[in-house]
C-alpha cells in the first residue's frame, strides 16, 4: 500500500509530456536553421556536411556510452540538468565566430544569393581594403583613375602605363588569387610581369602582383621593396623551396592565407558543434531511460508512448514560431548582428525554461534490469531475421536521405527566394502530419501489410525528394509536406510492428532503438558526409534527384526481397498466459491450452523452416 502512495501515474505522464514538448521545441526553434546559419559563415557544403556528419556520429556513439554510465552511477538527473544549461550555453558560444558572407538585400533578408550550383568558398568573398594616400604629383596628373572608391578595376597594361601614371584612391587586396573569377586582371598582371621595368616619367612607379595593385610614390618605392623581400624570405622558410618568378611567390602566399583562414573557421565551427553535441546528446536517452523504468515500476509502461505525440507537437510549435519570429525582425538586429542569431537566444532560453521541468522528473533506478548488452541482444535479433534486417537497411537509408533534406532543403528553398516563415511553416506541416499517421493507422493496417507499408513509407519520402528538386517559388515546398504522414509516419509504424515480431519480452525497446537511433543515426552520418560532397561537385538539385533514385530503386528491391525472405513471427507467451490468465474461464481452459499448443507448434515449424532457408 505504501508504494502505490509513492507512485502518481498521471502527474508522471502530465511530467513526462510537458518535459518532451519543451526539449522537442528547444531543439526544433534552432537544429532546422543551423545549416542555414553554417551557410551564413562562409562554410561551403562539404565542410557543411563533415560538420553535420560528426554530429550524428558523435549521437550514435556517446548516447548509449552516456546513459549507461549515468544509470551506473546513479546520476541521471544531474545529467539532464547539466546537459540542458551546458547545451544551451555552446550554443551561444558559437555566435562569437564572425560571420563573412552577410550581404543584406533590400526587400528580401536572403543571406546569400546563391543557385544551387556549388557554392563558392570563402576565400571569394574575404577582402581586405586599403587606402593610400595621395601626392600632389598624383592629383596633378591623374586624370584617368584606375579605380573608384568601392570598386577594384584591373591594373593597366604595359602600354597604357607608359601613356598615364597609375594612380588610385582606394584599392582592394585579393587574399585569393583567383584567375577564373578576375580574367582581365590576370591578364593584364601576366603582361605586366613579362615586362622587365614600368617607368612612367619618373612621378610613380606602379608595383603589381597577381594579388593586386599597389600604388607607390618614388619616396616610398624602397620601403615597398623592403617589404617584398621579407615576404619573400617569410616563403623560403614556411615551404623550403625557392622560387624564381615574384609573381608566384605572391599568388602562393595569397592562396596560403586564405586557405588558412578558412579552415581555421571550419575547424572552429567543428570544433564547438562536437562540443555541444557532446553535452546534448545524452538528454535524450537519459531522461527516456528514467521515466521509463519509473512507470514500469508502477506497472504502466505501456502508457509511456502517450508521450512521443507531445515531442512531436512541441517540434511543429518550435519551428513554426521560430521562423514566424525571425521574420518579422529585420535584417540586421543590434547594429550589426544578422537576425539568425535569434534562433541561438530562443534556443537557450527554452532550456533554460525546460530546467525545471527536469528537475521534477520522476526518475527511477532498477537495478535488476540493468544489463550492458542490451543493444548487443537486439542486434544479434536484428541480424537473424531476414524481414527485420531488410527493415534495418530501409531506414538506414532513409537516414541518408533524411539527412539530405535537412542539411540542404533550407538552401534550396532560400535560393527560390524563401525567408524563414516559409521554412519555419512548411517543417510545422509536415511535422502535424507525421503527428497524424495514429489517426490512419487501423484503416492503413487493414489494406497494407507492415511490410508493404514500409515500401510506401520509403517511396513518399522518395518523391518528396524529387519534387524539392524543382522547388519554383516561396510556397513550392508547403504543397508535398502533407506526403510526411506516409514518408515518416507510416514508415515508422511499420518499423514499430517489425520491432514486435522479431523482439523477445524484455528487449522490445532496445530493437526499437536499434532502428529508430542506431541504424538512422548511422544513416545520417553516412549521408551528410556524402550529400555534402555532391552538392559541392554537382549543386542542390542533382543531390534530392539522385536521393530520389536511390530510394525508388530499394523501394523495388525491398518488395522483392521481402517476398523470398521466409515468414517469421515470434509469440510473447507472457502476455498470452496474463490474457489466459485474466480473461478465460475455467470451462474454456482446455480450448485455450489446445489452441496454446498448436501456436507453439507453428512456431516451431515456421522456426525449422528458417533454418534450412539459412542452411
Amino acid at each position: 500500500m505504501k508504494r502505490n502512495k509513492q507512485i502518481d501515474i498521471k502527474r508522471a505522464l502530465a511530467l513526462a509530456a510537458v518535459f518532451n514538448f519543451l526539449c522537442s521545441c528547444t531543439r526544433a526553434c534552432l537544429l532546422p536553421f543551423l545549416t542555414l546559419y553554417f551557410r551564413q559563415l562562409g562554410l561551403t557544403p562539404a565542410m557543411t556536411g563533415i560538420i553535420m556528419g560528426a554530429k550524428h556520429l558523435i549521437t550514435l556513439v556517446w548516447s548509449p556510452v552516456a546513459s549507461l554510465l549515468s544509470k551506473h552511477y546513479n546520476k541521471r538527473r544531474v545529467v539532464i540538468s547539466g546537459s540542458l544549461v551546458c547545451s544551451a550555453a555552446v550554443a551561444l558560444v558559437l555566435l562569437l565566430v564572425p560571420l563573412t558572407d552577410v550581404r543584406t538585400q533590400s526587400g528580401s533578408c536572403n543571406t546569400t544569393n546563391l543557385s544551387g550550383a556549388p557554392v563558392q568558398s570563402l576565400s571569394d568573398n574575404l577582402l581586405i581594403s586599403s587606402v593610400q594616400p595621395e601626392t600632389s604629383s598624383t592629383r596633378t596628373h591623374s586624370k584617368d583613375p584606375v579605380s573608384q572608391p568601392g570598386v577594384t578595376f584591373p591594373a593597366k597594361t604595359l602600354a597604357d602605363t607608359k601613356s598615364s601614371p597609375v594612380t588610385t584612391s582606394k584599392t582592394t587586396l585579393y587574399l585569393h588569387g583567383d584567375d577564373k573569377s578576375h580574367p582581365q586582371l590576370s591578364q593584364d598582371h601576366k603582361q605586366v610581369s613579362a615586362s622587365s621595368s614600368v617607368v612612367s616619367d619618373g612621378l610613380s612607379e606602379p608595383t603589381i602582383s597577381s594579388s593586386g595593385v599597389f600604388p607607390a610614390t618614388s619616396s616610398s618605392a624602397t620601403a615597398v621593396r623592403s617589404k617584398r623581400s621579407d615576404l619573400k624570405s617569410g616563403s623560403e622558410e614556411l615551404h623550403g623551396e625557392q622560387t624564381t618568378e615574384e609573381e608566384g611567390r605572391f599568388d602562393f602566399l595569397g592562396k596560403l592565407k586564405t586557405m588558412d583562414a578558412l579552415h581555421q573557421l571550419f575547424f572552429l565551427t567543428l570544433i564547438i558543434v562536437s562540443v555541444w553535441e557532446f553535452v546534448a546528446a545524452p538528454l535524450e536517452w537519459t531522461a527516456d531511460d528514467g521515466l521509463y523504468e519509473y512507470l514500469d515500476f508502477a506497472d504502466a509502461s505501456d502508457r509511456y508512448s502517450s508521450t512521443g505525440l507531445w515531442g512531436s507537437l512541441g517540434a511543429a510549435c518550435g519551428v513554426g514560431g521560430a521562423g514566424l519570429l525571425v521574420s518579422q525582425l529585420s535584417c540586421v538586429i543590434a547594429g550589426q548582428a544578422s537576425r539568425s542569431v535569434v534562433h541561438f537566444y530562443c534556443y537557450a532560453a527554452l532550456a533554460a525554461v525546460a530546467l525545471p521541468a527536469a528537475t521534477c522528473l520522476p526518475l527511477h533506478l532498477n537495478k535488476k534490469r540493468d544489463r550492458a548488452n542490451g543493444l548487443l541482444k537486439a542486434t544479434r535479433l536484428v541480424r537473424g531475421s531476414p524481414r527485420a534486417l531488410l527493415c534495418a537497411v530501409t531506414t538506414l537509408l532513409v537516414g541518408v536521405a533524411a539527412s539530405a533534406v535537412d542539411n540542404f532543403l533550407l538552401w534550396q528553398m532560400q535560393d527560390h527566394g524563401s525567408n524563414e516563415l516559409h521554412m519555419g511553416l512548411s517543417l510545422a506541416l509536415a511535422l502535424l502530419s507525421q503527428a497524424a499517421f495514429p489517426l490512419l493507422a487501423a484503416r492503413v493496417s487493414k489494406l497494407l501489410s507492415p511490410g508493404r507499408v514500409l515500401a510506401v513509407g520509403a517511396a513518399s519520402l522518395s518523391l518528396q525528394c524529387f519534387y524539392y528538386s524543382f522547388l519554383w517559388g516561396l510556397w513550392a515546398a508547403l504543397l508535398v509536406q502533407t506526403l510526411s504522414c506516409f514518408s515518416s509516419g507510416a514508415l515508422w509504424w511499420a518499423v514499430k510492428v517489425q520491432c514486435e515480431d522479431v523482439a523477445t519480452p524484455g528487449a522490445e525497446r532496445s530493437v526499437r532503438r536499434v532502428y529508430s537511433s542506431l541504424s538512422l543515426h548511422l544513416g545520417s552520418g553516412l549521408g551528410s558526409f556524402a550529400g555534402g560532397f555532391v552538392v559541392q561537385g554537382f549543386g542542390l538539385t542533382w543531390l534530392f534527384r539522385g536521393v530520389a533514385a536511390g530510394l525508388m530503386l530499394w523501394c523495388v528491391c525491398l518488395l522483392l526481397l521481402q517476398w523470398r525472405a521466409p515468414r517469421q513471427r515470434r509469440i510473447n507467451y507472457s502476455r498470452l498466459l496474463a490474457a489466459d490468465a485474466s480473461e478465460a474461464s475455467d470451462s474454456e481452459s482446455e480450448q485455450e491450452r489446445d489452441w496454446l499448443d498448436k501456436a507453439m507448434e507453428d512456431d516451431r515449424s515456421n522456426n525449422n523452416f528458417g533454418r534450412r532457408i539459412n542452411h
